[in-house]
């Protein structure tokens, strides 16, 4: 099943689905179209049971640029219609952050500004050898935003970020491996097929079991009391499901596991 929309396209199959955004023109630059037609798709793949994982990327040679700059400039908002704007993204956006199916996301070229915020609400990055990330918003005299001051320092730690974020320098694929934001290097080529490998592992995974470890995951209590609750009731339902049973079973009998993570 493929949907077109004005901004992006939308594709299930077997089990993935891949939320590609299509604004080539302008590598893909956020607009409001294309934020409201991205909170449907994300509530629609929360709502469908038959939807195990999600790929998120960007049509042409690139992921995102970041907001569109004229239509920021032709907004004619004054701070309170700012509020409003980023309050009505966070909105989807941590449905997408807060989704209990796998994302990863495929990075090709440029990924600037809030694509790079956005790239940081998968569970994965992707990237191609000639990915390019960049906190930039500085350059244009704004903060961070869709979340960076969330997910950016639970990925390099704050003393990174304070870098990234105050020189909005631009960080390779190849460093982005070593700082931990890409989870792997693909050729430019190969990048579309190992995101799908990736996301179509997880159709045989517990889809019980990866919502409780992604909602562990989000949580922002540090006490070690409160963590040891959430994994006792966490673990108390995935004992509970069949996929749980199967899996034993499976192992018992020597026969594969049902959940298998592809090799690169």
């Amino acid at each position: 099943m493929t949907t077109s929309y004005e901004r992006i396209a939308f594709e299930v199959q077997d089990g993935v689905a891949t939320l590609t955004l299509s604004n080539p023109d302008k590598r893909n630059a956020f607009d409001p179209a294309m934020r409201g037609e991205m909170a449907e798709v994300v509530r629609q793949v929360q709502g469908d049971p038959a939807i195990r994982a999600l790929v998120l990327t960007g049509a042409g040679a690139h992921f995102c640029s970041g907001g569109d700059l004229g239509n920021i400039a032709a907004s004619g908002l004054d701070n309170g219609g700012w509020r409003r704007r980023l309050t009505s993204l966070h909105d989807w956006l941590k449905d997408l952050m807060l989704l209990d199916k796998p994302v990863v996301a495929a990075v090709d070229g440029a990924a600037y500004g809030a694509g790079f915020s956005l790239a940081l609400a998968a569970d994965f990055i992707i990237a191609s050898t000639r990915a390019r990330f960049a906190m930039s918003f500085i350059r244009m005299g704004v903060v961070p935003d869709c979340a960076a001051f969330y997910t950016l320092p639970r990925v390099v730690g704050v003393q990174r970020v304070r870098e990234l974020m105050l020189s909005g320098r631009e960080v390779s694929a190849q460093e982005a491996l070593r700082l931990g934001i890409a989870f792997e290097l693909a050729e430019p080529e190969a990048l579309q097929a190992r995101a799908h490998v990736i996301a179509h592992s997880f159709v045989n995974a517990s889809p019980v079991a990866l919502s409780l470890i992604k909602r562990s995951l989000s949580l922002t209590a540090s006490d070690l009391p409160s963590l040891l609750e959430q994994e006792a009731n966490a673990q108390a339902l995935a004992m509970g499901t069949p996929e749980h049973r199967e899996a034993v079973h499976c192992f018992l009998e020597k026969k594969p596991l049902p959940f298998q993570w592809p090799q690169a």
